[in-house]
C-alpha cells in the first residue's frame, strides 16, 4: 500500500501543532493536506494540559508582548465567534521588585507602555493602598497590569485548536516519531513507531520538550529540553477575596484557582538540569522549604495553608537565550520550527500558530514579524534575551 502524503506534517499535537493547524486550515484556507502526529493523544502528561495557563503582557522584548497581545484579542474573540467561553479571568498580573530590579522594572514598563500595555509602575505606597493585604518589606516597586493579563482554559482552546482544525480537514493521527527521511536539503518522510511511513511536503517541529530528541532524527541541533516544574494546589481561608497573579521578589508565583490557589517556583538556572521524560513526580520540597515560606511572609494570611495537592509538568527551555525558535531553517527549505518557549507558550500560541501559518501559506509573516526568533540565531550562537522570564 502507497504510504500516505500530506502536505504539511505537523510533529506535536500540543498548544503549538494545534494551533498551526487551525491557522492554517481553518483560518487562512491552506488549501494542502496537513497532517498533526501526536504520541500521546490524552494529553495526559502533556506541557499544554498542565499549563498554569498565565497570559500577561509583561515583556521585555516587543516581540513577546506582541505575540501575547494577539492572545488575549484571540481569546476574547471566542464566544463570538465560535460560542466558546474561554473562561479568560482578566485579574492581572502584580511582579514585586527588589531594589536591585528597579530599573529593570522600569525599563521593562516603558517599553510594554510603547506597545499599548496599561502596565503601572506602583511604589511601595501605592501598592499598599491598592493591596492593602500586602507585606512590603524588601519590596522597592511593583509593576500591575490590570488590563489584557490573566489566566484562562487552555485545556478548552487547545481542544478547540483541534477541533476546527479537524472540521477544516487536517488529520490528526497518533504515532511515536522514531525516523525522519533526509534528501541533501530537504526533508521526506516520517515514519512512526508502528512502522508507517508518512511522505511529507513540509515538517513542522512542533514537539514542545521532545523538540531536541526529535530534532536529532534530522542531524539538527536544537538546543530545547524539558525542565521540570511543580504546581502546588492551596486552601487558605482567609485568603484575600480578590487578587492578581502575585510574582514575589523570591521567584515565588501565586494566583486564585476557583476556591483554591496555585503556586509554585522555578529554580535558578544552575539548580535546574534537563527533566527525564517519564519523571512528573513533584517535588514536594520546594513547597515547605520555599513556597510557603515566601506566600506567608508576603500575605499574612497564607500563614494558615492547606496543601491540597500537587503535580508537575514539563515545559520546552530553551538553553540558549529562553525565547522561542520559530520560523524556517535556514538549511533544509522545508522544514519549519515552533518550540522552546520557555514556560509562556500556551498565552502565545495563538500568535505564534498565526504567524508560523502566515510563513508556510504566504511564505512570511503578515500579522506579526517573528524573525528575530529564527534558527539563525543557534548556529551564530547569539541569543537574543527575554528579561522578564518567571
Amino acid at each position: 500500500m502507497a504510504a500516505a502524503a500530506y502536505d504539511v506534517v505537523i510533529i506535536g499535537g500540543g498548544a503549538m501543532g494545534s494551533s498551526t493547524a487551525f491557522f492554517l486550515k481553518h483560518e487562512l484556507g491552506f488549501p494542502g493536506r496537513v497532517a498533526v502526529i501526536e504520541r500521546d493523544p490524552s494529553f495526559k502528561t502533556a506541557s499544554t494540559s498542565l499549563s498554569t495557563s498565565g497570559i500577561r503582557l509583561q515583556f521585555s522584548l516587543p516581540e513577546n508582548i506582541r505575540l501575547s497581545a494577539f492572545g488575549v484579542a484571540f481569546l476574547k474573540s471566542l464566544q463570538g465567534r465560535f460560542g466558546f467561553d474561554a473562561s479568560f479571568k482578566e485579574h492581572g498580573y502584580l511582579v514585586l521588585g527588589s531594589p536591585e530590579g528597579r530599573g529593570v522594572a522600569e525599563s521593562n514598563v516603558a517599553i510594554q507602555n510603547r506597545e499599548g500595555a496599561k502596565t503601572m509602575l506602583l511604589e511601595p505606597d501605592a501598592l499598599a493602598e491598592r493591596f492593602p493585604w500586602l507585606n512590603l518589606d524588601g519590596v522597592a516597586i511593583g509593576s500591575y497590569g490590570p488590563e489584557r493579563e490573566g489566566w484562562f482554559d487552555v485545556v478548552g482552546v487547545h481542544g478547540l485548536y483541534r477541533q476546527k482544525a479537524k472540521e477544516k480537514g487536517a488529520t490528526l493521527l497518533t504515532g511515536d516519531v522514531v525516523a525522519i527521511g533526509r534528501d541533501g536539503d530537504r526533508l521526506t518522510s516520517v515514519t512512526l513507531a508502528s512502522g508507517e511511513t508518512i511522505k511529507a511536503g513540509i515538517v513542522v517541529l512542533a514537539a514542545g520538550p521532545r523538540a531536541g530528541r526529535v530534532a536529532k532524527l534530522m542531524d539538527v541541533e536544537l538546543p530545547v529540553e524539558g525542565r521540570k516544574r511543580t504546581a502546588f494546589v492551596i486552601h487558605c481561608r482567609n485568603a484575600p477575596a480578590s487578587m492578581p497573579l502575585l510574582t514575589d521578589t523570591t521567584g515565588v508565583w501565586l494566583r486564585p484557582e476557583g476556591q483554591y490557589h496555585l503556586c509554585g517556583w522555578s529554580p535558578p538556572e544552575e539548580d535546574d538540569p534537563a527533566a527525564d521524560p517519564d519523571d512528573f513526580e513533584p517535588v514536594y520540597s520546594q513547597f515547605d522549604e520555599i513556597c510557603w515560606p515566601a506566600i506567608a511572609n508576603r500575605i499574612r494570611a497564607f500563614e494558615e495553608t492547606k496543601l491540597v495537592r500537587a503535580y508537575a509538568g514539563h515545559y520546552d527551555h530553551h538553553v540558549l537565550d529562553r525565547n522561542c525558535v520559530i520560523g524556517r531553517h535556514p538549511g533544509i527549505g522545508n522544514l519549519y520550527f515552533i518550540n522552546g518557549f520557555s514556560g509562556h507558550g500556551v498565552q502565545q500560541s495563538p500568535g505564534a500558530g498565526r504567524a508560523l501559518a502566515e510563513l508556510i501559506h504566504f511564505g512570511e509573516y503578515q500579522s506579526i514579524d517573528l524573525s528575530i526568533f529564527g534558527y539563525e540565531r543557534i548556529r551564530l550562537n547569539k541569543p537574543v534575551p527575554e528579561t522578564n522570564i518567571y
